[in-house]
């Protein structure tokens, strides 16, 4: 079956032909209407100037729309940011949804915790108001549901390019200093003795 690529913000890969992030996603799967998340970035947002597209969407390998969806609004509450993307937030559950796939105990404690939180606000937790949704979660904090959500979510939401882009963070190449970045040239101030040195990252 021949697969549509969809212009994806929040995915990491980058495609082979175009080089812009994009997932592939076949006609059949997007027809199910189960397992796709969508959205669009805000015209103003900083991250609209470096994604390929204003659409987004997600693909998800084990858990279900619904199921992203309550996820989703789980982690905007455990780390609300007003006027953070849920594109951003999407990686989070890019990332819990990969585990879901991997192990079997996850998978079944996240499709229980979303039971659990729907079971409490009657219907879909999802739309449920902010200090019900609150509530909950501080009732949920001590359980491993929760802490699955959260220890991914810290590292997966804030640990991404679109992140730093939202916050203003500087150097997206990563953690390589400053040595080769204009402040090796002091030809003025001399090399201090290489028992002084700390190692010398690759450049």
């Amino acid at each position: 079956m021949q697969s549509k690529h969809i212009a994806l913000a929040v995915e990491r890969e980058q495609s082979r032909a175009t080089g812009k992030p994009c997932i592939s996603l076949t006609r059949r799967a997007l027809l199910k209407g189960t397992g796709v998340l969508f959205g669009t970035l805000a015209m103003s947002s900083a991250l609209a100037l470096i994604a390929p597209s204003r659409a987004w969407a997600l693909e998800l390998k084990s858990l279900d729309e619904h199921q992203g969806k309550v996820l989703l609004a789980l982690v905007k509450r455990i780390y609300p940011h007003a006027t953070l993307e849920d594109a951003v937030y999407a990686l989070v559950i890019k990332d819990l949804d990969g585990k879901a796939a991997n192990t079997a105990t996850i998978r079944d404690q996240l499709a229980e915790g979303v039971r659990k939180l729907d079971a409490q606000a009657g219907g879909d937790w999802s739309a449920r108001a902010a200090g019900d949704q609150d509530r909950d979660i501080a009732a949920l904090a001590d359980t491993s549901f929760f802490q699955t959500v959260r220890s991914t979510a810290v590292v997966s939401l804030y640990s991404n390019a679109l992140a730093y882009a939202h916050f203003g963070y500087g150097a997206q190449a990563g953690d390589g200093g400053y040595l080769y970045k204009g402040f090796n040239d002091l030809a003025w101030l001399p090399n201090p003795p290489e028992q002084d040195s700390g190692p010398i990252p690759a450049n």
